[in-house]
């Protein structure tokens, strides 16, 4: 199996196609099968591509942005987009890269999962007109499957010998953590996968995180086998920001892209509040700004900067949540961050009779977002790092009062200097 390592920005031919060539320059290509011929295929004709997303919980994140992008691009560019939403994968879990098996999930979960995901995807990629995307799920076919049937189809297209070469296995039993066989198996599954789409919608081309090459390239390789079609794979790299955090990881959880798992203004927060050292990436990945509005921007330096973290904030929001959500977010976020809470909108809404009792102020951190649990949130207290209406407070075993809030029922809260929120009750 070919394999092309990738740098951002730096081909190592020159290339055919209008989509290689933007989604290199973004920064969205790390691993493919055989650049040149996808190169080729992509220039000569419409193709079709899939990324697919197990319903692990009942919103993606961030980190589900850089796959999310690609298809995105490969739409604007003339090709068609499949989102895999993973109704039957679930039911086994994901083995790669992890020191444990995932907690299996009852087919209930999974549907209320699915619905989840499916806003936001549907915001991400357009499924409009007869070549619009496509959402299926997996489900479909691999629940059909008869198990002697799967093993006699498919099993021998598989040895167990190329599978260990993969780090996803490697890396688990290195550290000589039991692998089961249902979790063995998750990268046949995948396989089929591809298989399947190929010949429902002549799909040629899956897209997935780096972590996922093994179970991409055993894709691949099951449409040589099986059907002998060339089928190519391409992953894009694993981000991290600049103090070393996997991307879509904060201190107070996973930055969730549905907006009943976090707010449109905790999103664009996020975003705003991002290291100056990963402006100009997150500019390139995750926005479709002109590539000569993106060099500009992240050249800025200082309080110009701030400009253009704004303008971050405002266009990933706009991607994810609409224009509308992110025009509220980006007022809300001037009016909180030039100290004239007066005319903000509340970023969080609570019902007034929660203070009848008292609201503890450890309840109320993790609520708004700022923190994930009554651990994390008394640890930030005692540290001194949270603000009342302004002033700093130390005691967690404080609750919160109609006392408290200040005109329109409402107080403001603050954990550091980057993250405020203003709290209205009603």
């Amino acid at each position: 199996m070919t394999s092309h390592m990738i740098e951002a920005g730096k081909p190592a031919t020159k290339l055919k196609s209008e989509a290689l060539q933007v989604l290199l320059e973004r920064g969205l290509v790390h691993q493919c099968t055989d650049l040149e011929a996808l190169d080729a295929k992509l220039a000569s004709e419409p193709m079709t591509a899939y990324a697919g997303f197990d319903a692990t919980a009942g919103s993606l994140h961030v980190g589900h942005l850089m796959p999310l992008m690609t298809m995105r691009w490969l739409q604007k560019l003339g090709h068609r987009p499949i989102i895999v939403l993973g109704g039957g994968t679930s039911q086994v879990g994901d083995p790669s890269f992890r020191n444990e098996a995932r907690p299996l999930l009852e087919e209930r979960q999974i549907a209320a999962n699915i619905a989840g995901i499916r806003r936001s995807v549907e915001r991400l990629v357009d499924m409009r007109g007869e070549d619009g995307a496509l959402l299926v799920d997996n489900a479909e076919w691999l629940t059909e499957f008869k198990f002697l049937e799967f093993l006699r189809d498919y099993g021998a297209h598989f040895t167990v010998n190329r599978m260990m070469t993969f780090d996803s296995v490697k890396s688990r039993l290195d550290a000589q953590v039991p692998l089961t066989v249902l979790e063995f198996c998750y990268m046949m599954l995948q396989a089929v996968d591809f298989l399947e789409l190929s010949r429902r919608h002549d799909c040629t081309l899956q897209v997935g995180g780096s972590d996922q090459w093994g179970n991409i390239v055993n894709g691949v390789e099951l449409g040589r086998k099986g059907d002998g079609r060339q089928l190519f794979g391409l992953t894009v790299p694993l981000i991290t920001t600049a103090n070393g955090a996997k991307m879509g990881k904060t201190a107070a959880g996973a930055v969730w892209l549905h907006p009943e798992h976090l707010s449109p203004f905790a999103f664009w927060q996020f975003w705003r509040n991002a290291d100056d050292a990963d402006v100009p990436k997150f500019l390139r990945l995750f926005t479709e700004l002109p590539m000569s509005e993106v060099m500009r921007l992240s050249e800025l330096q200082g309080a110009e900067l701030n400009e253009a973290k704004k303008i971050l904030a405002t266009q990933v929001t706009t991607i994810v949540h609409g224009a509308e959500e992110a025009r509220h977010a980006l007022e809300q976020g001037d009016a909180l961050f030039s100290g004239d809470e007066a005319d903000a909108v509340p970023t969080d809404t609570l019902p007034l009779a929660r203070l009848a009792d008292g609201l503890g102020l450890l309840e109320l951190l993790v609520e708004v977002g700022f923190a994930t649990s009554n651990g994390d949130a008394r640890r930030l207290v005692e540290g001194g790092g949270v603000r009342l209406n302004a002033r700093v407070v130390d005691d967690p075993r404080r609750r919160i009062s109609s006392g408290d809030l200040g005109a329109s029922d409402r107080l403001t809260l603050a954990a550091g200097k980057r993250r405020k929120a203003i709290v209205g009750f009603e």
